[in-house]
């Protein structure tokens, strides 16, 4: 048998790599062009300086704060046993259903001056507006401690397996040479568990670094705030590209120098006996390990949750159900296109990858990963800037030839604004596929060949079947967090295509968050299922 060089399934997963990293290139290819005016020198002169400032405070205060919580619940929920641990183990992943600028609606609303708990506060003391002071949500610190409630679980989901898979041989070498509880915990467990707890931090760094909501409804002068300002309210695309290669180099830099501070330093461990049995706490240490993970879970969750369906439930006349309904058709249409894409390509990434283990091959598998790392507005620049060429050429080629004007064929289309999403999510997709297939025997393909079957008979009725629930949970994944994005859908979104989020956000801008709450929790429901799945996932 002739074996080719360059098999068609490997060259179409490099293609769909390609396409995935065209945005990267696109943003980098404007890094050293001019804009059609120094908007760029003006931003640098005004804004600029305190957007990054801003902007690095609270990612710091971010990561730091995500990778503390999300630790410690991780550790609590691994090692010890408490009253309501079994149900605060999933209880604690879902604040991922909360987006963090729906959390920002719920708690303006509720800490406000004209909310119930100054308005309480007022009532119960006879104060008066000037009388006393009120810490304002709509802060750099407020928006810290917002973002942390809603991303912490990036860290816990990730912290908590391997807390449960670290060697016990290790914790009783520990305890043997004198080391107490609290030191096996600093010694021993924290170290093993830094590439997780740093992957998560890196997450919660990359959604704060990505989040426009937020920032926007409390008015912070952040690095993605400048990048809209560019683009939107100065109309210069270069210089928006310009300051969306910057928050891509940063995010890279910060990579590189954590890879760097690892050094060559390993964190394997084999588990050479089942792992020891938690520790049963009593009394108040019990009951403080409980107020410790109810906490998160409250501030990230259940409270936002409430605060919005009392918003809900106070709008005067009700919803606008019908158009509610178009809102609803729109979120479902782009995520389950999105979904259904995303999986297809996602298959036919990994399957190559498993089929041809080239070294060309291998490195468009890691180009499908650079897209979650990427900010959807940087994403949106990326994509707007081809696109809008490609119209513009097609359209003077066709009035210089035909004298007909073609108009926009991909700009604001709903093809560009599943790119995007394709872009953005489809590292998802790819990692759960792929983590699927490595769990199938190679002996199953090589019996599939012997008896005739060829690579695509047996990626249908071999692998397709086995990787059914894997796909399935890809598919949900892709699917909710499409229906959460709101930067990529403000920029690229087709005219009169208003989804949940967008809608949500519209709304919130005005200040007319009674209307917010019902899109808003339409969003949180939506984004349940794939925050209990995950919990279930970590549990078996």
């Amino acid at each position: 048998m002739v074996r080719r060089r360059f098999p068609p399934l490997a060259v179409s997963a490099f293609v769909v790599a390609l396409l995935v990293a065209g945005p990267v290139a696109g943003v980098l290819g404007h890094l050293f062009t001019t804009g059609t005016a120094d908007v760029l020198g003006h931003l640098l002169r005004t804004v600029l300086a305190e957007s990054v400032w801003t902007t690095a405070l609270l990612g710091l205060q971010v990561t730091v704060g995500a990778v503390l919580v999300g630790t410690g619940a991780a550790w609590l929920v691994t090692q010890y046993e408490f009253p309501g641990r079994r149900w605060l183990t999933w209880a604690l992943m879902l604040p991922l259903a909360m987006p963090a600028y729906v959390a920002a609606y719920a708690y303006t609303d509720w800490l406000q001056f004209s909310g119930p708990v100054q308005s309480a506060l007022r009532r119960l003391t006879g104060w008066g507006p000037r009388d006393y002071w009120f810490p304002d949500i709509r802060s750099l610190y407020g928006a810290g401690l917002l973002f942390i409630a809603v991303l912490y679980p990036y860290v816990y989901a990730l912290a908590r397996p391997a807390f449960i898979e670290r060697s016990p041989n290790l914790v009783d070498a520990a305890r043997t040479l004198g080391c107490s509880p609290r030191a096996v915990f600093w010694r021993v467990a924290l170290p093993l568990a830094r590439p997780a707890m740093i992957a998560g931090g890196m997450l919660a760094l990359m959604e704060t670094l990505a989040d426009y909501g937020a920032v926007a409804y409390f008015g912070l002068p952040t690095f993605t705030q400048s990048l809209y300002n560019a683009w939107f309210n100065l109309g210069d695309r270069a210089a928006a590209a310009q300051l969306a290669a910057g928050l891509l180099l940063t995010v890279a830099l910060v990579v590189w120098v954590e890879r760097r501070a690892r050094g060559a330093r390993r964190f394997a461990t084999t588990a050479a006996q089942p792992a020891r049995e938690r520790v049963a706490l009593r009394g108040w240490p019990a009951w403080r390990a409980t107020l410790l993970c109810l906490l998160p879970f409250a501030a990230g969750f259940a409270l936002p949750a409430a605060l919005l369906m009392r918003l809900h439930l106070a709008l005067e006349g009700g919803p606008r159900w019908d158009a509610f309904g178009h809102w609803v058709a729109h979120s479902v249409t782009a995520g389950s296109i999105t979904a259904i894409a995303a999986v297809a390509l996602a298959l036919l990434v990994a399957y190559a990858g498993r089929l041809y283990p080239r070294r060309w091959v291998r490195g468009a598998n890691m180009l499908v990963g650079l897209g979650y790392a990427l900010p959807g507005s940087v994403i949106a620049v990326g994509i707007l800037v081809p696109l809008a060429w490609m119209d513009n050429t097609v359209d003077a080629w066709m009035r210089a030839h035909l004298q007909v004007s073609t108009g926009l064929l991909l700009t604001g289309s709903l093809a560009a604004l599943v790119y995007a999403y394709l872009v953005r999510f489809l590292a998802v997709s790819y990692h759960g596929i792929d983590a699927a297939l490595t769990r199938i025997t190679p002996a199953m393909d090589q019996s599939a060949r012997s008896l005739g079957a060829t690579p695509g008979e047996t990626l249908v009725r071999v692998h397709v079947p086995l990787l059914s629930r894997s796909a399935l949970a890809a598919a949900v994944l892709v699917f909710v967090d499409t229906v959460k994005e709101l930067p990529a859908t403000l920029v690229l979104r087709p005219f009169n295509f208003d989804t949940l989020a967008v809608v949500a956000h519209n709304f919130a801008r005005d200040e007319r968050l009674a209307e917010a709450a019902l899109p808003a929790l339409a969003i949180v429901l939506i984004g349940l299922l794939p925050a209990l799945l995950l919990a279930r996932t970590t549990d078996r």
